[in-house]
């Protein structure tokens, strides 16, 4: 499945047998947003969200996933393409995908967070909270470092 145009042998699928979880894994786990997140926990997250699988010929090459009530809210999470396949248009083609899915038509508020990309976002609607003083989170940036979640170990040293 795709709506936008993706290099010769390129793929996007939501297809969940086809998701590498030592793929994810690897680059989430190192990732800024979850830093050493346990393999228990993307496999769990996994289980419980709408994910698409970047693929070139057949080896997982980028991801996302979406949380979502399928009625009025999605939560747009995890996005990565790894670096050897970046600059290809291979994001925006995600984005596309996922915008387009029929499961997340007609919702009301989609959500996200972004260190650094923006632009990326912005090409498909997105924009800063218009009222960021309604917004609350708990935050705990360190939470698989310190082992606080079941699943995670603590780090030692």
């Amino acid at each position: 499945m795709s709506t936008s145009a993706l290099p010769e042998g390129y793929v996007i699928s939501t297809d969940s047998s086809l998701l590498d979880l030592d793929v994810i894994h690897g680059f989430i786990s190192q990732s800024y947003w979850a830093k050493d997140m346990p393999k228990a926990l993307v496999e769990k997250m996994l289980k419980n969200s709408l994910c698409f699988g970047v693929y070139r010929q057949k080896a997982q090459v980028g991801f996302a996933r979406i949380i979502s009530d399928y009625a009025t809210f999605a939560y747009l999470a995890d996005v990565f393409i790894l670096s050897e396949d970046r600059g290809k248009g291979l994001s925006k083609a995600l984005v596309a995908t996922i915008m387009a899915h029929p499961d997340v038509q007609g919702l009301r508020r989609w959500m996200l967070v972004t260190l650094d990309a923006q632009g990326l976002y912005e090409q498909f609607g997105f924009k800063p909270v218009a009222h960021p003083e309604r917004h609350m989170e708990i935050h705990r940036p360190d939470m698989y470092v310190r082992g606080e979640d079941e699943g995670a170990s603590p780090r030692v040293g």
